[in-house]
């Protein structure tokens, strides 16, 4: 059976604890799972001992953030009506909530319905905390957050004192995630992508 890791008093398990764990763990997998463990347990090691990746952090009330980068996950109940009513809004849109380019800080929002159309996963990503984040909708695109959220079953209104605590009633943090330019804004984003044109048009002029 798996043994469970046993840190130090007052400690965080080490590496090495972890690892034993996890093989531990994968004894008990499926044989695909053995298999895939073994192959790169050495990768594993080295990335864990050596490499060690950039650590989550909180992103304030819940969630977690990589450098500037937040995430946010909803499962969130829908209304009678809900789906249908949300889904022909993202069809108007052509499934793309360009709008959302107002706030600033966004870099992706998703929204699946699941469960024959009964909840829907909501996740997306944005540059700060997550206060500061719910507070930039408010001022920005109140109204589109409300003709999203009516959607949702008991939803107050974006300009509820109850908003926000409706949104960390059905949040789900994420235990791990990767972000490929952890400390890139939407904003350094925009600028690099004005750069970059810039310069290659400067390029195709001299080489014209």
């Amino acid at each position: 059976m798996a043994t469970h890791v046993k840190a130090r008093a007052g400690q965080e398990p080490s590496v090495e604890e972890q690892l034993r764990h996890l093989r531990d763990l994968f004894a008990e997998a499926p044989e695909v799972g053995k298999k895939a463990f073994e192959n790169v347990v050495k990768e594993i090691a080295d990335q864990a001992t050596h490499e060690r990746p950039q650590p989550v952090v909180s992103a304030g009330r819940v969630g977690i953030r990589l450098g500037t980068v937040s995430e946010l996950t909803m499962l969130v109940p829908l209304a009678p009506g809900g789906a249908e009513r949300l889904r022909a809004f993202l069809k108007l849109l052509n499934g793309n909530l360009d709008g959302a380019t107002k706030v600033g800080t966004v870099h992706d929002m998703r929204f699946v319905f699941v469960e024959n159309d009964t909840k829907l996963i909501f996740a997306t990503a944005f540059d700060g905390d997550w206060d500061a984040y719910i507070d930039d909708f408010i001022a920005k695109i109140p109204d589109y957050l409300d003709i999203l959220s009516s959607s949702f079953e008991g939803w107050p209104g974006i300009h509820s004192p109850d908003a926000k605590d409706y949104f960390l009633r059905y949040q789900i943090a994420a235990e791990g995630w990767y972000v490929a330019h952890p400390d890139l804004t939407v904003a350094d984003t925009t600028r690099l992508k004005r750069v970059g044109a810039a310069v290659d048009e400067f390029l195709d002029q001299v080489g014209g």
